[in-house]
């Protein structure tokens, strides 16, 4: 404890950090006088003075105090090792009169109390900073609601935007928020009683340094520090959608989940503070780059158009409601200078000055990625509109109208010299009519024909059609997949493809373009110099077979891949064919998943593609054959097969030269559960050149997914921290159907001991 000063600051505060010699990054937890800082730290004094733990200033001004009324003469101040600073009256033994954990500023640690004093009907809240150098109470807030037994997240204190839900009891989670849970990692509870309520949560392994923050963001967030890697590691943050924080973005300021950051001013403004968005905070906002001047005619305001979802639109300025048409709602608000803009919605004209705008704090959205908003027209200066800018030229169009006419004489020359070359060439590359539809190209059949040499090129096939290498009129290298069996129209394809399209992460695939012609359904990726997982895994003949150290990576990679579509992205996707044939490689064996969201495209005839396309079966999870609804975990499953074949490196279900057939998870259990030789089980091509304790987390990881029960398996999150080194993994049970498979049979049967069917 003691004074520190926030990044570049140049203010001083009292706080309470971690040990540098064991959390490296400096991490503060508590601050006392988060909104009266002091600026000198040799001068400035932390006393006891009347019983009361004070703070003064370097002119011995009282900045901070515990503010106890107390005619004590003896009391101590103590920090214990769980981080909270307590104040004594009397011998040290004695109870705590005040405690900082009574007061949290925006970190909750295990032991603390975040709840609700019936006592005093006052609640324990957390706040945000607001900046990552400035830790002064910020806009966003958790505080417990105890009617509902949840917490709620708020902007400004006044505007619930998230809920975890009721806490559960019995299942020991939030109903919203089942990332919040008891878990291996720490036991959370939640006590009731008549002087209080509240919720506190303890770790298992005292060794374990977690911590519980409400970001700066908006978001809450469970952290964990990795020794490993000398940082901290995300537990879980919520909400995961950024745009669905109120005020997250600021006044005027755009969110869009398919960007990094999410966050950016609309056209027209600026950053309020450049350096807090260099910082990643976003909160304090955007401002006009030009303020509106209304006794200007000159260079008169103009509208620009942009959306705010409805939900932020609950408020409206009722006293500037009028019943007019959209064309003189306009052109009201153009002329009144008190307007900054207007919105026309349920034929109701709606002027917003800049108090009943600040007021509620709009946040702005990206039309590419909400379709349920609103229109909103904000009134700035003209000259800050690209399209609006005159050319600098147009005063002096007389004078310059000569060298205008011959340049555009020249440009007509070579433009004709161009086309008439072009015309001479034997093949057209681009015949049709390519557009770009939002962020994706809108190819025409004839484009993508012509590119893949008539489909001649194939690259693979698997359940949703066959891919084909392609070369685009710029030369970009494509790869293009014709779908097959789509039962879907041309607008809903369009309308799926173009969600498909902003879901963009280092390891998916990046769709690029799509053809809708006719009955035509084809999907244009990003091409990948690597080919498949299989391709590489499965291949006797290759030369330099995938390394451990990448075969890790890989492991690793394809679960953030799988994170981001279950949890991260606003549709959330189960990808329903995960395997390595659709986990491909780029040019740095990066893994990348393929065909994502197809499930959805591909409709009813889904099902029946799963279980007729030879080489999926083997990666089914057993739900998908017993007829219950299928959830994320089914990719969970999946997942737990590929990692099986990256550390054997062939098939799990093989017939060897004696024609008996083999299933490796049965194989390796028998090794796994007694402690053999590990080792023993990697691909014999790598030598046993690997890492003990990583193929050893692998397969534990490995059986954890494979389990019969669907609550019995990891999230996906929890995979990719086990693999990161934050979380331990311990040795699992043995699933049921790899201890009843049978190395004699012919089949991979899938057993399901609670019904005693078994599927082929």
């Amino acid at each position: 404890m003691g004074f520190f000063r926030p990044g570049n600051s140049s203010n001083y505060y009292i706080g309470i950090w971690y040990n540098k010699t064991i959390v490296t990054i400096e991490t503060v937890v508590w601050v006392a006088n988060r909104d009266t800082p002091i600026s000198d730290s040799f001068t400035s004094k932390l006393k006891i003075v009347d019983g009361n733990l004070v703070l003064l200033n370097e002119s011995n001004s009282l900045i901070w105090s515990t503010n106890m009324n107390s005619t004590a003469t003896a009391a101590s101040a103590t920090l214990l090792d769980d981080g909270n600073l307590v104040l004594r009256y009397g011998s040290g033994s004695s109870l705590p009169i005040w405690q900082s954990f009574d007061h949290p500023t925006h970190t909750f640690l295990p032991g603390m109390k975040l709840g609700y004093d019936k006592r005093t009907n006052t609640s324990q809240v957390l706040t945000s900073w607001r900046s990552v150098e400035d830790p002064g109470v910020g806009l966003f807030s958790l505080e417990i609601d105890q009617n509902e037994r949840q917490y709620l997240v708020k902007w400004n204190r006044s505007v619930d935007y998230w809920s975890t839900g009721s806490w559960n009891d019995r299942d020991k989670l939030f109903e919203l928020a089942p990332e919040v849970r008891k878990n291996h990692i720490y036991n959370i509870s939640y006590v009731d009683n008549e002087n209080e309520s509240y919720f506190t949560y303890s770790l298992y392994n005292r060794s374990i340094i977690s911590r519980f923050i409400i970001d700066v963001s908006g978001q809450i967030k469970q952290l964990t520090w990795s020794d490993s890697s000398g940082q901290w590691n995300m537990f879980w943050s919520l909400p995961q959608d950024l745009c669905r924080i109120y005020g997250g973005c600021g006044e005027f300021g755009v969110c869009s989940q398919s960007l990094s950051p999410s966050c950016s001013c609309l056209i027209a403004f600026k950053p309020r503070s450049k350096n807090d968005w260099n910082l990643r905070s976003f909160s304090s906002g955007c401002v006009r780059k030009t303020e509106v001047n209304c006794s200007i005619t000159i260079d008169k305001p103009a509208f620009i158009l942009s959306y705010v979802e409805e939900s932020f639109l609950s408020t409206f300025p009722e006293n500037e409601a009028q019943q007019l048409d959209e064309s003189s709602c306009s052109y009201s608000c153009l002329h009144d200078c008190s307007c900054n803009a207007y919105t026309f919605i349920s034929n109701v004209c709606h002027h917003w000055n800049h108090e009943n705008m600040k007021n509620i704090s709009l946040g702005f959205v990206s039309n590419d990625s909400y379709l349920d908003t609103s229109k909103f027209h904000i009134k700035v200066a003209s000259k800050d509109i690209p399209h609006l800018i005159e050319n600098s030229g147009k005063k002096n169009k007389d004078a310059n109208l000569g060298a205008v006419v011959g340049s555009i004489a020249v440009v007509v020359f070579v433009l004709c010299v161009i086309l008439f070359m072009i015309r001479r060439r034997k093949t057209m590359i681009l015949v049709g009519k390519t557009t770009m539809e939002g962020s994706l190209m809108a190819f025409v059949y004839r484009d993508l024909q012509i590119a893949t040499k008539n489909f001649t090129d194939k690259l693979g096939g698997g359940s949703f059609g066959s891919v084909f290498k392609g070369v685009l009129h710029d030369s970009t290298v494509v790869a293009v997949k014709k779908l097959e069996s789509v039962s879907q129209g041309e607008k809903e394809f369009r309308s799926e493809v173009g969600t498909l399209g902003i879901i963009q992460h280092v390891n998916l695939v990046r769709l690029c373009g799509f053809c809708a012609q006719g009955k035509n359904r084809l999907l244009v990726y990003d091409y990948m110099p690597n080919g498949s997982l299989n391709s590489r895994l499965f291949n006797e003949k290759e030369y330099y077979p995938l390394s451990w150290k990448a075969r890790y990576q890989i492991a690793l990679g394809i679960a953030r891949g799988l994170v981001y579509l279950h949890e991260r992205c606003r549709d959330r996707i189960i990808h329903c064919d995960l395997k390595p044939e659709n986990i491909l490689l780029d040019a740095d064996f990066c893994p990348k998943i393929a065909d994502f969201g197809l499930a959805k495209l591909m409709g009813r005839d889904f099902s029946r593609v799963l279980t007729t396309m030879r080489g999926t079966r083997g990666y089914l999870a057993p739900e998908w054959l017993s007829g219950v609804p299928v959830t994320a975990k089914a990719d969970v499953f999946s997942y737990g097969m590929i990692l099986f074949e990256l550390v054997h490196g062939k098939r799990n279900s093989e017939q060897s030269e004696d024609f008996t057939f083999k299933f490796f998870p049965s194989l390796a259990a028998n090794v796994l559960m007694v402690g053999g030789d590990i080792l023993s089980l990697l691909d014999s091509r790598l030598n046993r050149e690997a890492n003990l304790e990583q193929v050893t987390k692998i397969l534990k990881v490995a059986y954890w997914c494979i389990q019969d029960e669907e609550d019995s398996r990891p999230s996906m999150s929890e995979v990719e921290r086990i693999l990161e080194g934050v979380l331990d993994v311990s040795m699992p049970p043995v699933p049921q159907y790899v201890k009843y498979f049978d190395d004699d049979m012919e089949d991979f049967l899938f057993f399901k001991p609670s019904s005693g069917i078994q599927f082929s």
